[in-house]
This record gives C-alpha cells, sequence and structure tokens, in this order.
C-alpha cells in the first residue's frame, strides 16, 4: 500500500542516507586496498622524482650518494611498469571482498520509500540488508 507524502519523505531520507553511507564505506574500502596494494609503485615512483635532477633534485645524502638521473629514470620506468599489474591485483582483492561482505546487495531502491512492505532476508539466505526478497537473480555474480 502507498504511503503518505510525509512518511515517503522521510523514508526517501533514510534510504538516501543509508545508501550514501553504504557508497562510502565501499569508496573507503577501496582507497584502502588501492593504497596498501600499490604502496610499492608509489614508493619507487616518488624516490624516483625525489632524486632526479630536471624534476625535483633532492639534496638528501641517498640521492647523492646511490641515485643518479639514470637511476631516478630506471625507478620511474619501474614504478610505472609494476602499477598495471598491482591494479590488477587490487581490484580482484576489491571485487573478492565486497562479494564476500555482499556490499552491492544492501543498495535499498528508492521505491521501498514510496510503498509499505518490503521483506527482510533471513541470515542464511544472502545479504543481511537486501530489502526484495532473497533470490539468486538479485546478484551481479554467481
Amino acid at each position: 500500500e502507498p504511503r503518505s507524502p510525509w512518511c515517503c519523505l522521510a523514508w526517501s531520507l533514510v534510504i538516501g542516507t543509508m545508501n550514501s553511507l553504504l557508497f562510502l564505506l565501499n569508496l573507503l574500502l577501496m582507497f584502502v586496498i588501492f593504497t596498501v596494494v600499490l604502496l610499492p609503485t608509489i614508493v619507487v615512483v616518488y624516490f624516483g622524482f625525489q632524486c632526479h635532477s630536471q624534476v625535483l633534485h633532492s639534496s638528501a645524502r641517498y640521492c647523492k650518494s646511490i641515485l643518479d638521473d639514470n637511476s631516478s629514470s630506471a625507478l620511474i620506468i619501474l614504478g610505472f611498469v609494476i602499477m598495471s599489474p598491482l591494479l590488477v591485483v587490487a581490484m580482484a582483492i576489491y571485487c573478492s571482498l565486497a562479494r564476500r561482505l555482499q556490499l552491492l546487495l544492501c543498495c535499498q531502491p528508492c521505491s521501498l520509500a514510496l510503498y509499505k512492505g518490503g521483506s527482510c532476508c533471513q541470515p542464511g539466505q544472502g545479504a543481511p540488508c537486501c530489502a526484495r526478497g532473497c533470490s539468486r537473480q538479485l546478484k551481479a555474480w554467481v
């Protein structure tokens, strides 16, 4: 049965807030995973750019004694070369974690704000927070 206008507005705010928090959780999870996995690339490219004479030319001791322009260029190239496989690894880790936690099934459709009713899933049948039944057809992957 349809909801009243004020109830519809209240539920729209609740659903919108919940979906926004879920989006921020996904973004935070993705940021943490990509930062941890891409840390070797970030460090290698940072030191390559820091010690190259045409870019930053730091006066640090390791830049003067260990890294010259050729080795700094090699570090920059190495960093960008290892970035591609690490991006694939980071995306695979994020996707498997999102699938395991069933984060993508927790988004609530805005139609729940308009109509009363909507069943909650049982804990063993699927995502704990999906609002429309627990059929396997709602999953984005199997």
